[in-house]
């Protein structure tokens, strides 16, 4: 069976960003800014199986036309996610109005990849059979902000991930904001926070400040990895997985975890300049460490 280097699973979502300047109506979620992203590489065999409506099969078809392997799994629904931010892009409101069906083990039998990353939106995307199926084929990188999303009459309230523990023994890799990572944990602290992910079984800890940068911790050292200033802030949507692209890529390609987390931040400072995916290439990218204003977190 072939096996792919990377392979994002994730619904494809319908989005409204709202911000102060204008309204955009655009597809969304992590399967669809992963996959744009990780296009502008040529050098990473990706893959990306996802799930929607047949009347979103369009935005499957301009994928493809862009050479993104995709495996689509029928939903009666796609997600239709509402993001409304305030003149400070951190702080967002999100609203839920359509959901699409959960992920399950049937249909992976013939799908294999040294990287599994689990997009999820909502906390019931990815069973625990899968997560613990998928990682008998490779490693598991997981976004923890689906999993702390509960949908109540539309609107999106954070909760703790059910079976966490259970759950994070099988991801080697997890990125969590701060917010996020003190629901999981109890913490506040960076360094007590990231340590007790570490305990419950995740091997890479993502904790990601938004402007004030992003600090990874696999078990031995805590690597600080800088924000790049942005020239212009005009869209954070799809900032966050942008940032697990570029870190997923260079990990994929043997980096290590520093010179993924400075390309990962790279990434996402160039995507917060424009709305829509990354569009940049690998050399914007690196020119962009290279010569931007650096913001180093404290930790």
């Amino acid at each position: 069976m072939h096996k792919h280097d990377l392979c994002c699973v994730g619904h494809i979502t319908l989005d409204k960003v709202v911000t102060p300047k204008k309204t955009v109506h655009m597809p969304g979620g992590t399967a669809f800014y992963f996959s744009h992203a990780i296009r502008h590489f040529d050098d990473i065999d990706y893959s990306l199986v996802t799930s929607l409506a047949e009347s979103e099969m369009s935005v499957v078809d301009d994928l493809r036309s862009k050479n993104v392997d995709v495996h689509v799994i029928p939903s009666q629904h796609s997600v239709y996610f509402e993001n409304i931010y305030e003149e400070n892009q951190n702080n967002r409101t999100q609203r839920v109005l359509a959901k699409a069906d959960p992920f399950s083990v049937d249909g992976f039998e013939n799908l294999d990849a040294k990287i599994f990353l689990l997009g999820a939106l909502l906390a019931d995307d990815f069973s625990l059979e899968l997560v613990e199926y998928l990682s008998r084929k490779g490693l598991i990188a997981v976004d923890s902000q689906g999993y702390l999303r509960e949908v109540r009459e539309q609107n999106v309230y954070p909760i703790d991930w059910k079976d966490k523990l259970e759950t994070l023994k099988y991801v080697h890799i997890l990125k969590v904001n701060d917010l996020e990572m003190e629901v999981l944990t109890g913490m506040k602290d960076i360094k007590q926070a990231s340590q007790q992910l570490y305990d419950w079984g995740v091997k890479e800890v993502l904790v990601t400040l938004g402007s004030l940068g992003s600090v990874i911790y696999d078990g031995k050292e805590f690597y600080k990895i800088p924000a790049y200033k942005p020239a212009e802030v005009v869209d954070a949507t799809g900032c966050g997985d942008t940032y697990v692209t570029g870190y997923l890529y260079k990990r994929a390609k043997g980096a290590s975890i520093e010179e993924a987390g400075k390309f990962a931040a790279a990434m996402a400072t160039i995507k917060i300049e424009n709305s829509g995916p990354f569009n940049g290439t690998k050399e914007d990218v690196e020119n962009r460490i290279r010569t931007a204003e650096q913001i180093i977190p404290v930790v």
